[in-house]
């Protein structure tokens, strides 16, 4: 469909904020990777694309757009609504609260229920830890090692992904945040390749979609790199890893979280001799755990100093 019909007679910001929406529903595109709602999601699309302010009034949708705009809009929506392209692939930028970071198709778009767990978690830390040592694993663009990095000042942060395009992404974000002094980037897969060092905090939001559902996504969610999503035939293959590795990487009163998405149970069933914490998120999902250091297995080089 060319631009000068899809779109057409849209004469207005607030005409096409109108089109977008009614296409959103009658096409069925997919939301949840920039905003939960059409209406929002369009307004970021054209204040974006026309170079308006994000906090721009009502007013601004009585916008009449010159014939350069409109093709502009035009390529915009079709790439978004037919193509069903991501928003945040289009404007390549994605927000987590008031932190901007810049995202591609190396990435998966930045969302997670660690922007309200990071804040909180002096609640869960014992009140002599100071955290200079943090490890992000799964870090993606770098968004939560960076939010870590920000939150605990004094903190040395390990941003670690098996991705070697994700980590190029990483590294323009933690540069753009001027924390290139504080955040290492590591390509490893969970701990393998990361030098011996131990952590007050590990936090990770790993791929943890069961295999069997990654045909069932939306188009959308499928033009996501399939290394971020995928957790093998039960969601559980990188936080097997991850928890296996654990005991000699954390302090002996470190933290573990993981955002684990919809596996509660299965985390449970595996896991339960853990005493898994279940942390509260505004919307209830209540999806991230915290595991006690001391909850965890002696580690396999502990082990091997007992037995000498």
């Amino acid at each position: 469909m060319h631009d000068s019909v899809f779109g057409r007679g849209c004469a207005s910001l607030g005409d096409w904020l109108a089109f977008a929406e009614a296409e959103y529903v009658r096409r069925g595109v997919a939301l949840g990777q920039v905003a939960i709602s059409a209406h929002d999601e369009i307004l970021y699309l054209l204040l974006h694309t026309l170079r308006r302010p994000l906090d721009s009034d009502a007013g601004v949708l009585a916008h009449r757009l010159t014939a350069t705009e409109r093709s502009a809009v035009a390529r915009v929506f079709r790439r978004r609504i037919l193509d069903r392209v991501p928003a945040a692939y289009l404007t390549r930028e994605a927000f987590l609260g008031k932190h901007r970071f810049y995202v591609d198709e190396r990435v998966i778009i930045p969302r997670s229920y660690f922007l309200e767990v990071i804040p909180q978690l002096a609640r869960w830390l014992k009140t002599s830890t100071v955290v200079t040592r943090v490890a992000d694993v799964c870090t993606g663009s770098g968004c939560l090692a960076i939010l870590l990095a920000h939150r605990f000042p004094q903190a040395q942060v390990d941003a670690i992904d098996l991705s070697a395009p994700a980590l190029a992404v990483a590294k323009i974000n933690v540069r753009l945040h001027g924390l290139a002094d504080r955040v290492t980037l590591y390509r490893s897969d969970v701990f393998a390749r990361v030098p011996p060092a131990r952590y007050d905090l590990i936090v990770c939001n790993p791929p943890y979609e069961p295999s069997a559902v990654m045909k069932t996504l939306s188009p959308e969610f499928r033009k996501e790199p399939r290394l971020a999503l995928d957790g093998g035939k039960d969601g559980l293959d990188v936080i097997r890893q991850l928890i296996a590795q654990a005991p000699d990487r954390l302090a002996d009163d470190g933290l573990l979280l993981i955002e684990v998405g919809g596996l509660r149970d299965a985390m449970k069933a595996a896991f339960d001799r853990l005493k898994l914490r279940w942390l509260p998120t505004q919307d209830g999902a209540n999806c991230v755990c915290l595991i006690e250091a001391r909850r965890l297995p002696a580690s396999a080089s502990d082990s091997s100093e007992s037995a000498e």
